[in-house]
């Protein structure tokens, strides 16, 4: 009999191009975890991090993008210097203020009312309706006056009442001042923010002149300034020196200490109004005008409103006829 032959199960062999696929995809997921988490490759990640899940250097595809905090506005207060009796011309000056162009300059500008105390029943009832309506008035505590230490009283009673919301520029302004406020804070936008002293100069364009000061019209002080007033003994000292007016005492104090070296003429932009020539003060209205002063009447407010358009934007109904 022929032996029966046993025959062991023939073995297949392995394709080469299988095996060379295996050791493609190995090599490609290696990389891909060396290039994309390099860190989190190696074991000892695994016990060594914290709960806190790793960051990929691709994070900030999902994270939300930290955008740098806006600029804060400039912040300017507009202290016009008036008295109790002054109803009118209060009511002048918001219109005047209130419709003017929106600032093109990034600036936060308030217009405040500055009184001394209220003497009068007519005062305290009609002021009263005034705050009531416009929150817009200050009373200082002083007596009121012209030369005898209003500005004192205003300038150093500014950081205590503005703590919270302190401004980059305070003014002082007469109420037959009218004042552009754009142009005015574009101005400002543009000057240092620390030891400034700026207005209308006296003597005229002669800016060097270590005895001269800005005219009471319109001028501007650096909040660091305002500080130092509401502190020194120098103005509490020295708040009113007759015969001079405050605007040239005010000078002194800042003399004195060697402060307000940020010195700056706006002349020929703050001017008086134009009736007749005047050396340097006076001249026709301009329209890069910052400060109008002298408008000792409804005419004269009425003309240089009439220059720079603050009816503009009246529109046509048949209510009036204008």
């Amino acid at each position: 009999m022929e032996k029966l032959r046993l025959h062991a199960p023939s073995k297949k062999p392995f394709h080469k191009t299988s095996i060379a696929f295996i050791l493609l995809f190995v090599l490609l997921t290696t990389f891909i975890f060396l290039t994309v988490y390099p860190n989190d490759f190696w074991l000892q990640s695994l016990v060594t991090g914290g709960c806190e899940p790793r960051r990929t250097r691709f994070s900030h595809f999902v994270d939300p993008v930290a955008l740098p905090p806006p600029e804060p506005p400039l912040r300017i207060l507009v202290g016009v210097l008036t008295v109790p009796s002054t109803y009118e011309r209060r009511h002048l000056l918001r219109n005047a203020y209130f419709l003017q162009p929106n600032l093109t300059a990034n600036a936060h500008v308030d217009v405040r009312f500055f009184l001394c105390n209220l003497t009068s029943d007519e005062q305290r009832v009609l002021v009263a309706l005034e705050v009531m309506r416009y929150g817009d008035i200050v009373v200082l505590d002083c007596e009121e006056n012209m030369n005898e230490g209003k500005t004192y009283a205003y300038f150093s009673s500014l950081p205590a009442l503005f703590e919270e919301t302190p401004y980059d520029y305070a003014l002082k302004a007469d109420d037959d001042t009218y004042i552009r406020l754009d142009e005015m804070a574009l101005t400002l936008e543009r000057m240092p923010r620390e030891d400034l002293y700026l207005g209308l100069f006296i003597p005229c364009k002669n800016i060097t002149d270590r005895m001269g000061w800005m005219t009471g019209m319109a001028y501007a002080l650096s909040w660091d300034l305002v500080e130092w007033i509401s502190r020194s003994e120098i103005p509490r000292k020295h708040r009113a020196i007759q015969p001079y007016g405050e605007d040239v005492v005010l000078a002194s104090w800042l003399r004195d200490a060697s402060r307000g070296k940020n010195r700056f003429d706006m002349n020929p932009k703050m001017y008086d109004y134009y009736e007749e020539p005047t050396p340097c003060y006076s001249h026709e209205f301009i329209p890069e005008t910052i400060a109008v002063h002298k408008l000792k009447t409804n005419l004269k407010w009425a003309k240089t409103l009439e220059y720079f358009n603050a009816t503009a934007g009246l529109k046509p109904s048949e209510l009036y006829r204008i």
